[in-house]
């Protein structure tokens, strides 16, 4: 039996007719904010980055791989961790399927990640993807991106006040990813993409956390659901998304 408010079919015109109003709304929003997001300046890289992937040691302009842009996700697999962030691993089984559509569009889309190349492998091969994912494990990139915060910050401010009061989802989660929370809260969720143009890579954005921007894309279908997402703090255990 349904706990939900059940209506005419005229009373659900009248509310769906608003509803389909507001989201024409947050339609041309999103547009709007794409073209401010191409709208941005682009600033050179100059400081130089190596990442272990499989092919070997490569530089940021070599991530290319041949074409002229270059999407990346911060993948949350810190150092320390023992698996990927649950959330992150949602996100990232969504990635495969849009290799080829970005590649036509002249963009390489990657994972990186803090951690070693060898447990990003291990993973990689538990969870059956095939979207490039490599390593910045023992450079500066994370950090000077915005995607690691340095213990200096970890010191000061939210960070600080989530360590030494962590709520409940942050102690499970911590559990799930295998690692203490000051190790794992160090990583953070987020896009950056870049561009390369005559030998010089370009940073044209980055888009951080906020209020779970990164949700994987099968949320998206279930907000269209009667039910939507339901408990979305609930821990997710990692071998619920193994794959056949």
């Amino acid at each position: 039996m349904t706990n939900h408010t059940v209506g005419t079919r005229d009373e659900w015109d009248a509310a769906s007719k608003a509803l389909q109003e507001r989201e024409a709304r947050a339609a041309e929003l999103e547009r709007e904010l794409a073209e401010q997001r191409r709208a941005l300046p682009w600033v050179p890289v100059e400081k130089q980055y190596t990442f272990e992937t499989d092919a070997g040691p490569k530089t940021l302009a070599q991530l290319f791989d041949g074409r002229s842009q270059l999407l990346a996700y911060n993948l949350m697999f810190g150092p320390d961790y023992e698996a990927a962030c649950p959330g992150c691993t949602g996100l990232a089984d969504h990635l495969d399927a849009a290799l080829v559509h970005l590649e036509h569009n002249d963009v390489t889309l990657i994972a990186i990640s803090r951690a070693p190349l060898v447990k990003l492998q291990a993973y990689k091969r538990r969870m059956g993807w095939r979207f490039p994912w490599v390593s910045s494990n023992g450079s500066d990139y994370a950090f000077d991106f915005g995607f690691a915060a340095t213990e200096e910050q970890k010191q000061t401010g939210e960070l600080a006040k989530m360590i030494a009061e962590p709520p409940d989802f942050l102690r499970e989660w911590a559990v799930s990813v295998g690692t203490d929370i000051p190790s794992g809260i160090t990583e953070g969720p987020g896009f950056i993409a870049f561009a390369l143009q005559d030998g010089v890579v370009y940073h044209t954005y980055s888009r951080h956390t906020t209020g779970g921007a990164f949700a994987p894309y099968h949320y998206q279908l279930l907000d269209q659901t009667p039910h939507g997402r339901g408990d979305e703090l609930k821990a997710v255990r990692h071998d619920e998304y193994e794959h056949a």
